[in-house]
């Protein structure tokens, strides 16, 4: 997804496989879309995307999502074989004429699965409006992460730390909490998932693990606090 109808403009976020969304406006090569998980917006190539019908999206927007659990799967198209990522949604293939035989992850998950999920991520590269494990932003990680365990997070990390409960002291965390930090005027820009023993996982050049104190997140590479801490929020 990309902020202007271009393909030089700023990719803002993805789609994955099998994902829906609401075409608000649509022009000669680019739509204006909205998901249907998160309601963001933003432009893709037309090529990318396949209309259904209305009785069909109500009937998949509906339904509870089926997510594929495994960091990378092959899908078959009838024409050959497709890549699909870590969190893709496959039950929708079949809207496609696809078939997709490996593992399925379908309604909510004990908390304790978000750290699972998360490790799975483990080393993905930085990228900005990323979603995958071959390229993933922050807040897209932390919203993966609640995704694959059946839990809706909003897509930016100023959206994200609308929801929960904030927490008075880092010592009340628990794994899968997730801790917001923000900049010098005093806007929220990054978000983590919160570890045992003051540790906290989080996308920053690359999904990694790092110690977190009052003051933020301690790099353990270059032995500074890279991340100032504003709150704390119970999710789940």
């Amino acid at each position: 997804m990309r902020a202007e109808a271009s393909d030089k403009a700023e990719m803002v976020n993805q789609l994955l496989y099998g994902e829906l969304l609401e075409v608000v406006e649509c022009q000669k090569k680019w739509s204006y879309v909205r998901l249907g998980h998160d309601q963001y917006e933003g432009w893709i190539d037309n090529k990318q995307y396949q209309p259904i019908t209305a009785q069909q999206w109500e009937e998949y927007q509906s339904a509870s999502a089926q997510l594929s659990n495994e960091f990378m799967e092959m899908i078959d198209t009838g024409a050959g074989w497709l890549s699909i990522p870590l969190g893709s949604r496959v039950d929708t293939a079949r809207l496609m004429g696809h078939q997709y035989g490996g593992q399925i992850l379908e309604g909510t998950q004990q908390k304790s699965s978000l750290i699972d999920t998360a490790l799975m991520y483990m080393h993905a590269p930085y990228l900005w409006g990323g979603r995958s494990p071959f390229g993933i932003d922050c807040s897209g990680f932390t919203q993966m992460c609640y995704r694959i365990g059946g839990h809706q997070l909003l897509r930016d990390a100023s959206q994200q730390a609308t929801q929960g409960d904030a927490l008075s002291f880092i010592e009340e965390s628990e794994p899968g909490d997730l801790a917001f930090f923000d900049n010098e005027e005093g806007n929220i820009i990054h978000v983590g998932i919160m570890l045992e023993d003051n540790h906290i996982i989080h996308a920053h050049g690359k999904v990694r693990i790092d110690r977190i104190d009052h003051t933020g997140i301690f790099n353990s590479d270059t032995e500074q606090h890279s991340h100032k801490l504003r709150v704390i929020k119970r999710i789940l």
